[in-house]
């Protein structure tokens, strides 16, 4: 079994999780940079366009919905780049 299939059968949250905790153990602030600018889009592809809203123009907001645990759906938007990013990174 390859990598990527192995890191395709976890759940989104269970890719977010490790996405975010090796990003936060090896100060990968490019990483949460990038995603924290992708939570407003994430957040509109989810159907929260409320949030997506109120995240454009609070960015404490944006910074909370990078490193939270949410319902799935946000975690589900990002889905594809947790993945690319723990296939990069074989140590997460």
């Amino acid at each position: 079994m390859s990598r990527r299939d192995e890191l395709d059968a976890l759940s989104s949250k269970e890719l977010h999780d490790r996405a975010v905790k090796r990003a936060e153990k090896h100060l990968d602030v490019k990483f949460l940079w990038n995603l924290m600018k992708l939570v407003p889009a994430a957040e509109a592809a989810a159907g929260n366009k409320d949030e997506a809203d109120y995240d454009v123009y609070q960015w404490s907001s944006q910074v909370a919905d990078t490193f939270r645990d949410d319902d799935g759906k946000l975690s589900d938007a990002l889905r594809p780049v947790y993945l690319d990013y723990l296939e990069q990174h074989p140590d997460a």
